[in-house]
């Protein structure tokens, strides 16, 4: 195994059709989860644009590539994976049947340990470093979106007769309904994500989009298109309003949800699984296998998807002080967070608070 360590704008035209071949392959080859934009070259690429600490180590074995890793690297030598954050989906693009020792890539890769949050499954060699499992819903539509509403009529029919049913309501009172699916207007992306960063204080978060890398990272990818790779913003209109939206990243079979919001005026009409609905359409008539939801318990994730992929969080270290250092200062973090998340005695009243605090704070702007 032959590693070397460029920094994204540094690979070559034949590294990224390399990579990108071993992804459009990859559900042939029985490594679905490797079908993720998330994992694609051009995620990658987008992120080393706006933080400087990116780097791809290439794998190759008798000359010809064989794995690609995309990462971040601090100074002491600590790792993460790319975009850890708000990445959706990491791991190690590979091809067919290919093994790795990962002690000996975190050493061709000049780390002391990498960390990753939503591992793609079939990542064998970090395995034994995963520190949680977690389902990441998902809604199939392989089969076309009829089928799959057939699917979620047979599983939740008074969920979907009420959501379609507060659709018409929503067009007699406010005008007709009309679904963009790959809207082009940098200004609508403005509103997107001004909803967004607005639903973030609502609910006591922190505003991923008060940073500008990752307001910058949006707007990278909202002006990337490839056959093969594409940031796609999606908006739902009620005449000539715009009531809810979605910006996220598809690949050839796969379209990731990543940042959807919806205008609270509109709530009572429930626009986001409007959206939703509306976007599995278009993503099943543009050959979409599936409309992957992302980790994390949300009660519409629940009533939309059909099944669950598994993402695992954790990390591989080698044995040195500073890998040492950063497990004893992150785990208890992690630890706390997941027993909150994963335990709705604990998370309803958590969850309660933060909305409450927002509340104050968004108060505290208007005056």
């Amino acid at each position: 195994m032959d590693i070397t360590v460029h920094r994204p704008g540094e690979l070559s035209a034949a590294d990224r059709v390399a990579w990108t071949g071993m992804q459009s392959k990859a559900h042939l080859n029985g490594a679905p989860g490797l079908s993720n934009p998330f994992l694609s070259p051009e995620f990658t690429l987008a992120m080393g644009r706006v933080r400087k600490n990116v780097r791809v180590a290439v794998v190759t074995e008798d000359g010809e590539p064989a794995a690609y890793l995309p990462f971040q690297r601090s100074r002491t030598g600590v790792g993460r994976a790319v975009g850890l954050g708000v990445s959706d989906c990491q791991g190690v693009m590979h091809r067919p049947g290919y093994t790795w020792d990962a002690r000996q890539l975190l050493r061709g890769c000049d780390l002391v340990l990498w960390e990753f949050d939503h591992l793609a499954a079939g990542q064998t060699a970090f395995e034994t470093g995963t520190t949680g499992v977690f389902p990441s819903p998902v809604m199939d539509l392989d089969q076309g979106y009829e089928a799959y509403l057939g699917r979620l009529r047979a599983r939740s029919p008074k969920f979907l007769r009420s959501t379609l049913a507060k659709g018409r309501r929503l067009s007699r009172d406010h005008g007709e309904l009309r679904y963009v699916h790959d809207e082009r207007d940098p200004g609508v992306l403005r509103t997107l994500l001004g909803w967004k960063s607005a639903q973030y204080r609502r609910t006591g978060r922190s505003d991923r989009f008060a940073h500008d890398w990752i307001t910058g990272l949006v707007h990278q990818l909202f002006h990337t298109r490839r056959e093969t790779f594409a940031g796609t913003l999606s908006m739902l209109y009620a005449g000539d309003a715009p009531v809810a939206g979605h910006f996220g990243l598809r690949s050839e079979r796969v379209l990731v949800s990543w940042f959807p919001a919806y205008d609270p005026d509109f709530a009572r009409y429930s626009p986001g699984l409007l959206l939703h609905l509306r976007m599995a359409e278009a993503a099943a008539a543009d050959g979409i296998a599936h409309l992957d939801l992302g980790r994390g318990q949300k009660q519409y994730k629940d009533s939309l998807k059909t099944r669950e992929l598994v993402v695992s969080e954790g990390w591989v270290a080698l044995r040195h002080p500073m890998a040492l250092g950063h497990r004893v200062h992150r785990a208890p973090v992690r630890a706390l967070r997941n027993t909150v998340v994963g335990r709705p005695a604990l998370f309803r009243p958590a969850d309660h608070l933060l909305k409450r605090l927002g509340k104050i704070r968004s108060g505290h702007r208007k005056q």
